[in-house]
């Protein structure tokens, strides 16, 4: 199709996120989290409030919903969870990345869809080009609509941390490419849940919400709010409280933060790099004594020969004087470098027994 000769290889750029939800309408002793549509994109404030929250839906193998953080952070990751965030939110910023998310389970508390979506995902992507999947650009054809706040029973509805939605435009445009009639299929009703019950849909926006404000609040109950790189810190400001620095999610100033303009001119990301070179330099000098080590040890001379030690030393050496270079720290920039430690271990403190809403009984948190 590119008409390339056939010992070139196809480049085909990745260049979105696509995560999936688990959805459910509202059953006894759970509140909804059925308020998506099929196709979500966010901003990379509001998916980093679903990243950092990491919200699921009622299974129908399990008998609850909640954080799944709550339920694996802390078992299957030792690292302080802000240093996985910051890496991910510092990729996601260099490489200009959207994050586009899909619905399982249940789209309104009307229509069960399974993980039907999540499986046409794939069919959907591979067939659009990849100036299709820009974000700025889907938005300035009327594909992706903003979800902006509104009044429901006289209390405020954070709809805004949805993001955008696809459209009607985006179905016919699209979703013709896999089905002869999209539009049958996916009607007003799915596309905008809160048609189907409007009561569920702004508790399902407060359920979202509440379990953010909730997360958040435990990065400053444990300390490890110190350890989010600014953008991530302002973010958790505006989760667990509302405002930073007296901004909201919206503020000019606060979005001007998730930009690759400022995070490149940042001092928090220099010092990443000059972490990273650090570490290098730190790695390179252990190469290289150990190396020499070997080499000297009168007993491994045959075994030294057989492996190249000699040679591997040089190189060794060659590799420190480059990582130690002030070229090396401008040919790092534009990568993650390196998350910097900014505080010594936490003291260990004896694990708290909380009860939550999921599969199992209790969850045992500790600090991160």
């Amino acid at each position: 199709y590119r008409r390339l000769p056939k010992e070139q290889a196809v480049v085909f750029p990745v260049i979105s996120v696509l995560s999936g939800r688990r959805n459910n309408p509202p059953d006894e002793g759970v509140r909804p989290l059925c308020v998506y549509n099929p196709i979500h994109y966010q901003e990379l404030p509001e998916l980093f409030m679903d990243y950092i929250c990491s919200l699921t839906g009622k299974s129908p193998s399990t008998t609850g919903a909640g954080s799944e953080g709550a339920l694996t952070k802390g078992p299957f990751n030792a690292i302080c969870a802000t240093a996985d965030l910051n890496n991910a939110l510092v990729s996601m910023l260099l490489s200009g990345y959207g994050g586009f998310s899909s619905a399982a389970g249940y789209i309104g508390p009307e229509y069960r869809v399974d993980h039907d979506i999540s499986l046409l995902i794939p069919e959907i992507w591979c067939r659009l080009f990849p100036h299709e999947r820009d974000p700025k650009k889907l938005i300035e054809a009327g594909h992706l609509e903003k979800l902006d706040d509104y009044e429901h029973d006289g209390k405020r509805v954070l709809m805004s941390r949805l993001g955008y939605r696809i459209t009607s435009k985006f179905v016919h445009t699209f979703f013709g490419r896999v089905f002869d009639n999209p539009g049958s299929v996916f009607t007003d009703k799915i596309l905008r849940p809160e048609t189907q019950d409007p009561a569920v849909f702004a508790d399902g926006i407060d359920n979202i919400v509440e379990a953010q404000e909730r997360v958040a609040q435990m990065y400053f109950a444990d300390g490890s709010i110190d350890d989010a790189c600014p953008p991530l810190r302002a973010l958790l400001h505006i989760m667990a409280y509302g405002k930073w620095e007296g901004k909201d999610a919206h503020h000019p100033e606060f979005r001007a933060l998730f930009t690759r303009d400022m995070l490149l001119a940042s001092e928090w990301y220099k010092e990443r790099l000059k972490v990273k070179q650090q570490r290098d330099i730190q790695l390179w000098k252990r190469h290289v004594t150990t190396l020499g080590e070997f080499l000297a040890l009168s007993s491994h001379r045959d075994e030294a020969l057989r492996l190249g030690i000699r040679d591997r030393l040089e190189q060794a050496k060659l590799e420190l004087d480059r990582v130690s270079s002030d070229a090396y720290r401008k040919d790092l920039r534009g990568t993650i470098g390196a998350d910097p430690i900014h505080r010594g271990a936490i003291a260990t403190r004896p694990l708290a027994r909380t009860k939550v809403e999921g599969t199992r009984p209790y969850a045992e948190t500790a600090p991160r």
